[in-house]
């Protein structure tokens, strides 16, 4: 059985995409672990910056240093 990778309370770097605005992305702390949903985990998480929630898809998360260090050249 499969386990979430990122715990309550812990900080993540959403990487925005689809209908999300690039404005979105940055660091969130995540709120709730939810139930998986088809491809994935999902989670509630808050911005750091600006206290905005959302309800994102495992795959949209990384953790902060993991995804500082994946720039694209």
């Amino acid at each position: 059985m499969q386990a979430h990778k990122f715990q309550i309370g812990e900080t993540v770097e959403f990487t925005a995409g689809g209908s999300y605005p690039p404005a979105a992305r940055g660091q969130y702390q995540v709120l709730r672990q939810l139930p998986s949903e088809g491809a994935g985990f999902q989670y509630r998480i808050k911005s750091l910056a600006d206290g905005h929630e959302r309800m994102v898809r495992e795959g949209q998360l990384d953790h902060p240093a993991t995804a500082a260090n994946s720039v694209a050249i």
